[in-house]
């Protein structure tokens, strides 16, 4: 389950974008790799939605990030 990936009009930081920009091709590759089970933009700006052993769960951008390069780097799968 991938979600949409429209960015959020009201992201307007550049730092901000760049992170999010960062996270999204960081969850894309999870997801190829069936290392998360979906992705996609939070429910507030600063927010990223990964999909962990079935149930959606949002995290910081900056928190997101790290969780993403942990499971790439490692080869963690949380996928059920």
């Amino acid at each position: 389950m991938h979600t949409a990936n429209t960015a959020n009009p009201a992201t307007t930081d550049p730092t901000g974008d760049h992170l999010r920009a960062e996270v999204e091709k960081l969850a894309a590759e999870a997801f190829h790799q069936h290392l998360i089970s979906g992705y996609g933009d939070g429910e507030s700006p600063d927010e990223y939605q990964i999909v962990l052993q079935g149930k959606p769960r949002h995290y910081s951008l900056e928190y997101a990030h790290s969780l993403l390069a942990n499971l790439i780097e490692h080869q963690i799968s949380l996928v059920e």
